[in-house]
């Protein structure tokens, strides 16, 4: 992983560009007083998917050497060698599109940064505190003070997590104004599912503040969320199983289908609001749950 973010400041070893297909085509400035933050998070997911697919299928002895192999590969051949079908590229680029479009609708004026870095929460949540930091202050924070942001609009649980709690605690005040992008939604169209049961992320849930934040949303849109004391209690639900994918991809993925197992006691839609819940979720559906992101629902795009 730090052998790619050395590369091309992205965990996995990608072209770049895949991190700023989504904006092609919505006239989105690349500067302004607002940047909209993806950290490429979502863009990443059918990469994720098929890198965890390539880790599942090795030996765990041969983890580690198919790992830092992968790594060194030039972005371009690992782009061929994962192998993303193309209509998963597409449906994560939607994600991020809707996002915006809900941004947009609600009068918000953002940028978007084409050549943005991944924000390295993985470094953090796998353990690695000093390669964190200070990927942290000479990629991400450099990027930002070299070009003068100020208000960063963040998309996914994990990024907004680094920014308002790790980073500031490692750094100080950063120096930005971080707000989540569900804050600023205030109306939203009806939506087309009607019926739904929500899988929390944990981040958002139990660590930022935000389980309501997207509730609040689902009913604004008429969309009614089965809850559960155990299933969906704010200390009593499942992880995802995303965390381990890149230790353990088969301990990660039977997580995610016990997951799906309670999950889908409730309701066959479930929505998430974190793109590794959506990757992970998504990933061990197995077709007895349609996996929606928050924005996709909100948008009436799913």
């Amino acid at each position: 992983m730090l052998s790619s973010l050395n590369y091309n400041r992205l965990p996995i070893p990608v072209e770049r560009g895949v991190c700023s297909e989504w904006a092609r085509g919505m006239g989105i400035p690349e500067s302004g007083d607002a940047v909209i933050y993806t950290s490429c998070l979502y863009q990443l997911v059918p990469y994720i998917n098929s890198f965890t697919g390539l880790m599942e299928k090795a030996p765990p002895s041969a983890l580690g050497p198919l790992v830092n192999r992968l790594s060194h590969l030039v972005a371009s051949f690992a782009r061929v060698a994962l192998k993303p079908p193309r209509s998963e590229v597409d449906r994560v680029n939607g994600i991020v599109r809707a996002i915006a479009t809900l941004l947009i609708r609600n009068g918000v004026k953002f940028a978007y940064m084409p050549d943005e870095p991944y924000s390295g929460a993985l470094l953090y949540e796998l353990g690695f505190e000093d390669d964190f930091k200070e990927y942290f202050s000479s990629v991400v924070l450099s990027y930002f003070r070299s070009r003068g942001i100020k208000n960063v609009i963040t998309i996914d649980p994990h990024t907004h997590h680094i920014l308002t709690v790790v980073a500031p605690r490692f750094f100080g005040d950063l120096g930005l104004r971080v707000v989540n992008y569900m804050e600023l939604i205030k109306g939203v169209d009806k939506a087309k599912v009607s019926r739904v049961v929500i899988h929390d992320s944990c981040l958002y849930s139990r660590y930022l503040g935000m389980r309501n934040a997207y509730r609040v949303l689902l009913e604004k849109a008429g969309v009614e969320h089965v809850e559960d004391p155990y299933v969906t209690g704010v200390s009593t639900s499942m992880c995802c199983g995303g965390p381990v994918e890149s230790i353990n991809p088969s301990l990660s993925n039977k997580v995610a289908r016990l997951r799906i197992d309670a999950l889908s006691k409730l309701s066959n839609n479930v929505v998430v609001a974190c793109p590794i819940c959506y990757a992970n979720l998504s990933r061990n559906s197995g077709g007895r749950v349609k996996v929606l992101d928050l924005a996709e629902v909100l948008t009436g795009a799913q």
